[in-house]
């Protein structure tokens, strides 16, 4: 069987709908379906990282242009002519768009011509998107949009039960929980001696680690202050905050914070990424807008107690208590005190890092691969019992 991704993120773009995209396609081949991809065009050496490994997948790669504002999104035309003589060609059984923009809705026109059922992810939150960007005009217009894209489609995907019950309340029908997958070998504790003489050294200072793209629906800026506060309350070199990633908020990120803040970027993220998690002590999340929040699993795969918002996606998988502690959305002082709690206390600081890995266990990219092997076959035989 065939299937046809249209995205208008991949690799080597990093983000999460970006890693989850090629995990689902270098999943699915190894299941036996033959897998083709559309996505942007990205300027040579725009990564030099391994997100992951996607070689052997036929791929179009259409001519894209940065968004002005934030240059790591890519823009593609509306008209692309390479899409249909490309999708005649590889004659899909079925089209996926992994996002709602230019490429996505190529995909949509390619289902409708050639007559295949046509599947969607809904891995972003647009909506409230606009209110991080300061354009909450524009919630409603985007809600309309999210809506009519899905509609159009035989099933939509989306990794968490707050995000299907948005979708639901939309009048969406077959929306499917997928995606909350973690790969528990490749994050894993045992990477922390050899993590902590990479990133670490001989400092015996107690690191939070943040990683994520730095953007102003993340609220790293709620993060940055609370460690500042809980610094000065310390004596000097007890305590250190670790960044992974960039973005356009990185110049005002950097402004804002102490020299106590490091500033890593894009790490590889079969190698180095996994030893970061693993070096460091304590994970920190404050976005209010995920849909899953795959560096939350990942962190918790590598035995990290979790101090985060439970807000969206992130409220699935966090348990105050067991694998992590929770603060109240955008609080900053309760973020404060859940980092000075923490850091504290040694014995639940073990506890929460085995309820972390327990939690990882549970959630294997293995079982979430078969899942969505067996849905598409449905939608499928559903569409035609005798698809070849």
């Amino acid at each position: 069987m065939r299937i046809l991704f249209c995205s208008d993120t991949f690799p080597p773009q990093v983000n999460g709908v970006s890693v989850v995209t090629a995990l689902t396609v270098r999943g699915l081949q190894a299941r036996g379906w033959e897998c083709a991809v559309v996505a942007p065009r990205y300027p040579a050496g725009t990564s030099g990282r391994t997100i992951v490994d996607i070689s052997g997948i036929e791929r179009v790669d259409l001519p894209s242009v940065p968004l002005p504002p934030y240059p790591e999104i890519r823009l593609c035309a509306p008209i692309a002519p390479a899409v249909w003589p490309f999708a005649q060609r590889f004659q899909p059984d079925l089209v996926h768009a992994a996002t709602e923009f230019v490429i996505g809705r190529h995909g949509r026109r390619v289902a409708r011509r050639l007559g295949v059922p046509f599947c969607t992810s809904y891995h972003t939150d647009f909506a409230r998107y606009t209110e991080a960007y300061g354009l909450p005009w524009l919630r409603g217009p985007v809600t309309r949009w999210i809506r009519a894209f899905h509609a159009d489609a035989a099933r939509t995907f989306t990794p968490s039960a707050p995000a299907r019950g948005d979708l639901l309340r939309l009048g969406l029908q077959d929306v499917e929980v997928w995606g909350r997958g973690v790969d528990d070998e490749v994050f894993h504790p045992r990477r922390r001696e050899r993590g902590r003489r990479t990133f670490i050294g001989d400092d015996a200072a107690f690191t939070f680690l943040h990683v994520g793209r730095l953007a102003p629906e993340k609220n790293v800026e709620l993060l940055l202050r609370a460690f500042a506060g809980l610094e000065a309350s310390l004596p000097p070199g007890r305590v250190r905050l670790v960044v992974a990633g960039t973005g356009p908020s990185l110049p005002r990120l950097r402004a804002m914070a102490t020299p106590r803040v490091t500033f890593l970027g894009t790490l590889d993220r079969e190698r180095e990424l996994p030893e970061l998690y693993a070096a460091a002590d304590a994970f920190l999340f404050a976005s209010e807008t995920e849909t899953l929040g795959l560096v939350v699993l990942e962190a918790m795969a590598s035995g990290l107690p979790v101090i985060a918002a439970p807000a969206g996606g992130v409220a699935d998988h966090l348990r105050d208590g067991v694998n992590g502690l929770a603060f109240t959305p955008g609080d900053e002082a309760a973020c404060l005190a859940a980092m000075q709690r923490v850091l504290a206390a040694d014995e639940l600081r073990a506890d929460l890092r085995r309820g972390a890995r327990q939690t990882a266990e549970r959630m294997s990219w293995r079982a979430e691969l078969d899942r969505l092997d067996a849905s598409y076959r449905e939608v499928l035989a559903a569409h035609s019992p005798t698809v070849r």
